[in-house]
């Protein structure tokens, strides 16, 4: 065990997650734990919902930050995340590297270099956990500097109980959103429709099965693997596709994708 966790600051942090009665102070117990095991770049609580947009608990993002990334992200982009697509499934990891979980050409996709490259985080951990049956909790902790070592891993993954926890008691100390529930829930509804009908009047199904995955930063090769078709079906499917929309690229595919959905 590292000495960091003998000493009397470890202690006190988590005398103080144990006394934290609201969201705020919870995070910012839990955040405190954390940087005492791992050097970190910036944190952010994510709650992610079937039915609903995503919410944001918490997060260390300077404002101008915050309304570049997050606000953008909470405006549609999120369908496109591997992180949210982890978060719903059934099986997920309760800790993960998220660059391990995305699509194989994701760091090639547009909605990286939109929503991912200009954080400039160079690793990220994530901490998942579900909270009932339709919400997942993330806990996304990122390094700007260089990528978390062995030792920093084995801290993350010793100390994965309490902020497990933390999270949990974060989630149940949140406030009541009442009635903002029912709008997010509709405006999650359209843009989940605008995502699965986009180019519903030029292309295929299947065509827009594809589409969907190229937009979530799959290679030909992991669009073949994942339909369990040929990748020069795919490679045919992409060229119909993009002659119907009228585009020549992966960028204009994605500014498509996001024009469609500020009409939502």
């Amino acid at each position: 065990m590292s000495a960091s966790f003998h000493s009397p600051e470890w202690q006190a942090a988590i005398a103080r997650l144990v006394r934290a009665d609201d969201i705020a102070s919870v995070c910012a117990a839990l955040i405190e734990a954390i940087g005492l095991a791992v050097n970190h770049e910036g944190t952010c609580l994510l709650a992610f919902h079937h039915n609903e947009t995503p919410e944001v608990l918490h997060h260390t993002i300077e404002p101008a930050g915050a309304r570049h990334y997050l606000d953008r992200y909470l405006a549609g982009p999120y369908l496109l995340d591997p992180l949210y697509q982890l978060a719903l499934s059934a099986s997920k990891p309760s800790l993960c590297r998220f660059r391990e979980q995305s699509p194989d050409r994701f760091r090639s996709s547009e909605y990286y270099r939109q929503y991912c490259e200009r954080t400039h985080l160079l690793d990220e951990m994530d901490f998942l956990l579900d909270v009932d049956a339709s919400t997942a909790l993330v806990l996304v902790v990122g390094r700007r500097e260089r990528m978390f070592g062995k030792a920093e891993l084995r801290r993350l993954y010793l100390i994965e109980p309490v902020v497990r926890a933390a999270m949990f008691k974060a989630w149940q100390l949140r406030p009541a959103t009442g009635g903002v529930q029912q709008d997010k829930a509709g405006v999650h509804q359209r843009l989940t429709h605008c995502f699965e009908h986009f180019g519903e009047n030029m292309l295929t199904d299947r065509e827009r099965e594809i589409t969907r995955l190229l937009l979530r930063g799959h290679s030909v090769k992991s669009v073949a693997r994942e339909l369990d078709i040929a990748a020069g079906t795919v490679m045919v499917h992409k060229r119909n596709l993009f002659a119907k929309l009228g585009i020549t690229s992966q960028y204009e595919l994605f500014s498509r994708f996001i024009e469609t959905l500020s009409d939502y």
